[in-house]
This record gives C-alpha cells, structure tokens and sequence, in this order.
C-alpha cells in the first residue's frame, strides 16, 4: 500500500508520535496550522469517513477519546482546541486515511458559517 500514514504506522517514515495504542496512533504534523496540530489516526486504513462502517465504531469513538486525553496532556484542555476530519477532494483532504486533525494552542478563528 502506498498510503504515507499507513508507512508512519509501519515506522517506515518518522514521526513525532504523542499517543499511541494497539488502534490508534497520534503524531505532530509536520506542517502545523496552528501551535498545537496533532494528526489522530486509526491504525486500521480507512480511507475516508465515508468509508467508515458500523463494525469501525469503536475505533471512531476511541478517535475521540484520544483526541480528548492528548488535548489534556498538551494543555488546551481548558482553553479550547478545534477537531477537524476532511473529506474527499473538495472537503480539502489530501492524505486518504482517516485522520483527525487537534489544533489548538491560539485563539483560532471562527469557521465559515460560525457566529
């Protein structure tokens, strides 16, 4: 497979890893949005949310629950910090695994469409 994340997973390309377990990986990206920008992905490949199924459950919700541990662990717990998951071409997702995006250490600015 020529995935880039999958190959993180392998330990075939490096990463700065922040959380790690037998379903889940988390890494810094290496070209941060913002001063906290932790990639939170499946070890599993999925694709896309798309091609999530009822059996990938599980792993969806421990997505989250790390995403809110490491959130913690870095500090932005209480400050606030934004989860993003593209989709497709047009939802800007350029890398096809299944992957959150944690930014946060900022005041980061409103979404288009926010109040």
């Amino acid at each position: 497979m020529d995935c880039i994340f999958c190959k993180i997973i392998e330990g075939v390309i490096p990463s700065t890893k922040v959380f790690e377990n037998d379903r889940i990986l988390a890494f810094r990206d290496i070209q941060p949005a913002a001063p906290v920008h932790i990639l939170i992905i499946p070890k599993k490949h999925i694709p896309t949310m798309n091609d999530v199924t009822d059996e990938d459950a599980p792993v969806i919700a421990e997505l989250f629950a790390a995403a809110r541990q490491i959130a913690k662990e870095q500090g932005i717990d209480e400050s606030g910090y934004r989860l993003v998951n593209n989709v497709n071409a047009d939802g800007g997702q350029v890398v096809y695994h299944l992957h959150i995006h944690l930014l946060g250490g900022a005041k980061l600015s409103p979404l288009l469409g926010e109040v």
